[in-house]
């Protein structure tokens, strides 16, 4: 029987890619995002629905996953619409820091609340998130996004007990960085000028960083992985940027991690 998979913030990146993915490893793709009229390719694909969502809208989170539920019974659901958020706290708005909160860290909460009746009369499921490195450890100017990612990593170790009884996986996927249009589109950065050697400096970084990403489509295969190898495990990182920072802070201890990672950036 063929499977399905449902995926929130389909239309670009890492989404994208994993869409293509499980569609051409055979399955059912349910792919959602805010305006499915605006997308021309996944549109074209045998086997791949498209659903309206915005994850920080309650209503159309309900409704939408009643629909998914409706066409096809889903084996996994893969939260992964997100954004970025760059800058001091002290310059963010109350609009930026909630939409970043509701997006990020609540639409995950409430996609998943919505599946898990699905998932427990079938006794089992797959529950995968996106966090991202950011999830295991924090840079300069990242609060809220750290806020978010931290908060998904930390509810979903919370939930894994919960599911578990039910047979039900949930798993992160933490990538470092992934050629997306993170710093484009998928990104605000606010600047404050009582914090512009700590901007300069990040802000280069970010962008080295980024010159060497890896492809959203070798992202798309960890995805994959955690979805059909059912194993009893929360996390997989899949760069090996991401891999090496997480394996240095459990070395040395998120202490000196802490003081590492600020003389790194800061020099002192």
């Amino acid at each position: 029987m063929k499977k399905t998979i449902f995926i929130t913030g389909a239309s670009a990146g890492l989404g994208k890619a994993t869409a293509r993915l499980f569609q051409q490893k055979g399955w059912n793709v349910i792919a959602t995002m805010r305006d499915p009229g605006k997308e021309k390719e996944l549109s074209q694909l045998p086997n791949v629905t498209l659903l309206p969502l915005d994850v920080t809208d309650l209503k159309q989170i309900r409704e939408t996953t009643e629909k998914a539920t409706t066409l096809h019974d889903v084996d996994v659901v893969f939260n992964n619409a997100g954004y970025g958020l760059m800058g001091a706290l002290e310059a963010f708005s109350d609009e930026q820091i909630l939409k970043q909160l509701n997006t990020n860290l609540i639409g995950v909460i409430m996609v998943t609340q919505a599946f898990i009746p699905h998932f427990r009369k079938k006794k089992s499921g797959v529950f995968i998130s996106t966090t991202s490195m950011g999830g295991l450890l924090a840079y300069p100017l990242h609060s809220i996004y750290h806020a978010a990612k931290f908060g998904v990593q930390g509810w979903s170790e919370s939930m894994s007990f919960e599911l578990g009884l039910h047979n039900i996986r949930i798993k992160t996927v933490a990538p470092g960085a992934v050629a997306t249009d993170f710093l484009g589109r998928s990104l605000d950065k606010n600047l404050h000028t009582a914090y512009k050697e700590l901007e300069d400096k990040l802000f280069a970084m970010t962008e080295a960083m980024m010159s060497q990403a890896v492809a959203p489509e070798k992202v798309a295969e960890v995805v994959y992985e955690a979805a059909t190898d059912d194993k009893d495990q929360l996390t997989y990182i899949p760069t090996s940027d991401a891999r090496a920072a997480y394996d240095r802070r459990v070395e040395i201890g998120s202490e000196a991690s802490r003081i590492e990672i600020r003389e790194q950036i800061l020099g002192k």
